[in-house]
């Protein structure tokens, strides 16, 4: 395996696979810039490397699917402070990049609209361009997530990954809708089933994305995954609500390191739970 620095932007070394754990996370120095490398090995869901495997202890009997794991919420918070340094520019410009693409197509759309005039035509065109454009935010959002994932565990990361995730847009859409459903029922029934889902289902996305799962299956996988530990995600994402909300503060100054921040909590939370299998 290859161990790059996010820091340095260079490959800093390499080791031997069979002398990593899979789905352990390790960590080295870089030897220039001393920036603590996070990484862990991909987890082989070929059938295969499955038959071939003994597993013994709650590391090996997970193989990535999302059991016998734990975490420190502070742990996390500092990681994720830790690695804002190598993310800023790259989540900031995707997000810049999504936010113009956005506009530059809101924009054709209402000149067409308006030299349609006022008839039931344009308005069709009107509703139809708000749909579009909530669409395609979700492989958006999730290209913002695959930029965490990626620097979580020490791989280089590039503003235009936002654009990375399209391939996946029809299961992407269905199980946000899905997602968005559910939790909206829920929180119709006296709320808190609500605020359970909303936070079962966040890693739904990134295992799409990461393991090439299927809506539902995403869905059941991150829920059973994390009410192993709901009110630890919870207070985790508590935790960071709070700090961006404090760091909006002062004009919002604080937000240009503490979005990044928020997005690579996300990113190692799923590197803790499920390992990530595919360096996309």
């Amino acid at each position: 395996m290859d161990i790059f620095c996010v820091k340095c932007q260079k490959k800093v070394g390499q080791i031997a696979d069979e002398k990593i754990p899979v789905g352990k996370k390790m960590s080295v120095s870089c030897p220039e810039c001393k920036e603590k490398i996070h990484f862990v090995k991909p987890v082989d869901f070929s059938a295969e490397a499955i038959l071939q495997e003994e597993p013994s202890g709650p590391q090996a009997a997970s193989f990535g699917d999302g059991s016998g794991y734990d975490f420190k919420i502070m742990d996390i918070i500092r990681e994720a402070w830790a690695k804002t340094s190598g993310t800023k520019g790259p989540l900031w410009g995707a997000i810049g990049l999504a936010f113009l693409a956005v506009m530059v197509f809101s924009g054709v759309m209402t000149a067409v609209s308006t030299m349609m005039g006022s008839g039931s035509a344009s308005a069709a065109l009107g509703v139809a361009a708000q749909f579009t454009i909530s669409v395609a935010s979700y492989p958006f959002m999730a290209g913002l997530m695959l930029i965490g994932i990626r620097h979580s565990i020490g791989l280089p990361v590039d503003f235009k990954m936002v654009f990375s995730c399209f391939g996946y847009m029809l299961p992407i859409v269905i199980s946000s809708l899905l997602v968005s459903l559910l939790s909206f029922i829920g929180f119709l029934l006296l709320i808190i089933p609500g605020i359970y889902l909303s936070i079962a289902y966040l890693l739904v996305i990134p295992l799409i994305i990461d393991k090439e799962m299927g809506p539902w299956q995403a869905m059941e996988a991150s829920r059973k995954a994390i009410q192993q530990h709901w009110f630890k995600v919870f207070g985790l994402y508590l935790l960071m609500g709070c700090i961006c909300f404090l760091s909006s503060i002062p004009l919002g100054l604080g937000l240009i390191w503490t979005v990044p921040m928020f997005i690579m909590v996300g990113g190692i939370l799923y590197r803790e739970i499920f390992g990530v299998s595919q360096q996309a």
